[in-house]
Order: C-alpha cells, then structure tokens, then sequence
C-alpha cells in the first residue's frame, strides 16, 4: 500500500489529509466515494521517511548478525505454538515470555523477544510483526489485522498455520519429484566422466598394441576421452560455469529474458503443469483467507502477487487487479487471462454468484492441491523407469562401445 496526500472540497468546506491504496486510481476512487472533490492528489513523500524509520526501529536483522537466523522451520513451529496457546486462553504476552524460552534457535528466542517488548510497549500485535518482513509476509501481518480487529485472533492464527503448512507441503513435494531424477543424472554423469577420464585410456592403450581398426563407436569414445583429458576439458568445463553463470544472472536482471524463461518453464512437459497447479493452489487459498479476514479484493490479488515468483503470473494476477478496479467481475477477468484453467473460472464464478467468494477460493484451492498432489505421483512412477533406461543406456552403450573390438577379435579368431 502507498499513502498519497490529497486537497479537495467536501461539503463545501475544504479538506485534506492522507489516504492509503495501492495506486493512485484508487485512492481518487476511493475519495470519490467519500463525496470529496479533488483538488489535488500526489504521492506522500511520508513513506521514504516512514520505510527509513522501519529499517532503523528493526526491519532489517541486525539484532541476529551474530547468531543463528530463524529458518522457515522455526517461524512454523513457533507460529503452531503460538496459535495453540492462544486458542487456549493464554494471554498473548505470557505466550510470548513462554515460547521465547522454550525454542532453541538463538535468532528465534531474540525475535519473540523483541516482539513480546513491542506488544509490551502498546504496538499493535500486526505492527510488532510487520517490522520483519523477511521473516513474515503480507499475509501474515494481514490475517493477524484481520483476528485483531474481528477479535478472533486465534482463529486467523491457525489459518495462517493451515497456510504455512500448505506453502511447506508443497515445497517438500516438488523438491522430493525432483530429487530422484536429479541424483540419478549426476551419478550417471559422474561415472561417464570417470570411465572416460580413467577407464578409457587403458583399453586405448591396449588397443593401440594390438593394432586392430576400431569400430566406429570405439573411435568416437576414445575421441571423447581425449578431448576431456585435453585443454578441450577445461575449456568445457570453464564454458558450463560461464553459460550457468550469466543464465541465472539474465533471468534474474533482464526483464524481458526473465519473462520468456518463465513462460517456457509454465510449458515444460509434466513440470510446466506441475508449477501451475502449485500455484493456483497457494493463490487460491491466499485470496480465500484474505477474503474471509475482510480484505478488499484489490489489496487481496496485490498480495497473492507476492507469493508467486513467476513474472507470469504476477502480471496476469496484476491484469485481473486493473480490471476488477474496472468493475469487471472476477469470472470474466480470470477467463480473459489464458494461463488461469476454465475450471479455476468456473468455480469462481458460482463463488461469486452465490456470494460465497471465500469458501470458494478454499474449494479451488483443494482442488488444485489434488491435482497438483496427482501429477506429482504420476511424475514419479513415469520418470523412475526412464532414468533407470538412460543409465542403462549411457554407461551400458559405453561399455558395449569399449568391449566390441574384442568381440571382433574373437570373432576372428573363431
């Protein structure tokens, strides 16, 4: 949210002050609601100051330079805990003194702490968040808003649990859909390059002695070899880390290479379809508890934006927010936007039309949570076998490659 300043006429008496939204469109729509004529409407140069006070009061974390910093682990642990004393009755401030010294982490205990000095001093639970953004995201801070205001905090204390849970879910099974074929292509890799390496040149120096013409397969192995064991190897070597360097530096940095990479990554073969539906799931279940904690749905869609770290995505999440500021309905922007599924439009539709949009939201994403949960499953059972094929295909057609001049020679002799 940025905060703009605006003068205007309202009631025939001339007013200003400051308003908060995400863009300046907004704020104008929202002053006209409130039957203000503009005069005037600039951004607030407030939020510069503001953001430098932030970072000085303890949004940056040098409070734990020196120790061990909080994992993702340990902001779910605690937050579990949290939710389960406050839903017990706890009061908050004893919550805090309690887990402070019941967690391990050195940069976790300094944190709860500094956060249980901040409630003590009369800041606001979602502010004394709010000053770590690295360690709690806008959906954090805006479902404990949400249990601050409604005075349910706990209950928004466990959807927050139910979302970290989910997030975590879904990181663990594509690192894990990932993990096997990934150890099966370096151990592939690795033992190619020894055999050439090592292996090779004793069957190259034996063959030479025996003085027979190689098979064609022969000549190319034993080519191979020598070019890795030559300055050919360093140079190839030395190029990989070059390309993987400035690949990873453009996808990062250059905008337009950042964009095209992220929509070929969106139409990979199985993986493509796999980051998809993990994605719609997370956007899915971010706007559903968003919704339900009374969220208008512009600061809503601004937030699931920050959830995705594919370009595509966000703007197309970005699209739908400048048309639902339009006044066009969610259904018809989602089915505007080509990389949301007709299914994801269709059920926000009846969301929609039944005035349920929060519960929906909570539907698409457990659908798309078993979706996502179905194509990793089925990635799995299909990519086990074609790994053990190209192993068995690139170290078994190495061997045969090396030994088929002694099948000739026995051949010959026979």
């Amino acid at each position: 949210m940025e905060t703009f300043t605006y003068k205007g006429i309202s009631e025939g008496k001339y007013v200003e002050g400051d308003i908060e939204a995400l863009n300046q469109d907004e704020a104008s729509h929202k002053l006209k609601e409130q039957k203000i004529i503009i005069t005037n409407l600039n951004r607030s140069k407030k939020k510069k100051g503001d953001a430098k006070a932030k970072g000085k009061k303890g949004g940056g974390f040098s409070l734990f330079s020196s120790k061990k910093k909080p994992k993702v682990e340990d902001i779910l642990i605690f937050s579990k805990q949290f939710a389960t004393m406050v839903k017990a009755g706890l009061p908050i401030l004893e919550v805090l003194g309690m887990l402070r010294d019941q967690l391990e982490n050195p940069g976790m205990k300094d944190l709860i702490e500094d956060i249980r000095k901040s409630l003590e001093g009369g800041v606001t639970l979602s502010k004394c968040f709010e000053k770590y953004p690295e360690y709690f995201d806008n959906v954090y801070v805006n479902l404990i808003k949400a249990g601050e205001a409604s005075g349910k905090l706990d209950v928004f204390l466990l959807k927050i649990v139910d979302s970290l849970e989910k997030k975590e879910k879904i990181k663990k099974k594509i690192k894990g859909a990932l993990m096997y074929p990934g150890i099966m292509f370096s151990v592939a890799i690795t033992v190619s390059a020894f055999m050439l390496i090592k292996v090779v040149p004793v069957f190259a120096k034996m063959y030479d002695g025996m003085g027979i013409a190689l098979p064609k397969p022969t000549a190319v192995i034993m080519a191979m070899s020598d070019f890795l064991r030559g300055t050919g190897g360093f140079i190839m070597l030395v190029s990989i880390i070059v390309f993987i360097v400035a690949f990873r530096y453009l996808t990062t940095k250059n905008a337009t290479i950042q964009y095209k990479w992220h929509k070929q990554v969106l139409k990979m073969p199985i993986f493509g379809d796999m980051i998809l539906k993990s994605l719609l799931a997370r956007i899915s279940l971010i706007l559903g508890n968003l919704s339900a904690a009374g969220v208008n749905l512009l600061e809503s869609l601004e937030i699931a934006k920050s959830v995705s770290n594919n370009v595509v995505v966000t703007e197309a999440l970005e699209n739908v927010k400048k048309g639902v500021f339009s006044g066009d309905t969610l259904t018809k922007l989602f089915l505007k936007e080509p990389l949301f599924p007709p299914t994801f439009s269709q059920l926000i539709s009846v969301g929609e039309q039944t005035g349920q949009l929060d519960e929906m939201f909570g539907s698409v994403a457990s659908y798309y949570e078993e979706e996502f949960d179905g194509t990793v499953d089925n990635m799995s059972s299909l990519i086990e076998p074609i790994m053990i094929v190209f192993m068995g295909l690139m170290i078994g057609g190495l061997m045969i490659a090396m030994y088929s001049p002694i099948f000739n020679v026995g051949a010959l002799i026979g």
